[in-house]
């Protein structure tokens, strides 16, 4: 007689969510430290430059 599979389901289902946690994360953290905190600095630096050119000719 061929034995039932047993459980197999369950740890599929847990590989599975834990492999798209783990990508999702991943992905995340890439979008977030390689992509948007990067433009948020180059953005910022922009109108620091923009606002100390204003107030230099505010006073000169």
């Amino acid at each position: 007689m061929i034995q039932p599979i047993v459980g197999r389901l369950r740890r599929g289902l847990i590989m599975d969510l834990s492999v798209a946690m783990g990508l999702g994360m991943g992905f995340g953290y890439y979008f977030w430290y390689g992509y948007h905190v990067p433009s948020i600095r180059r953005r910022d630096a922009l109108y620091a430059k923009l606002e100390r050119e204003r107030a230099a000719a505010l006073q000169g």
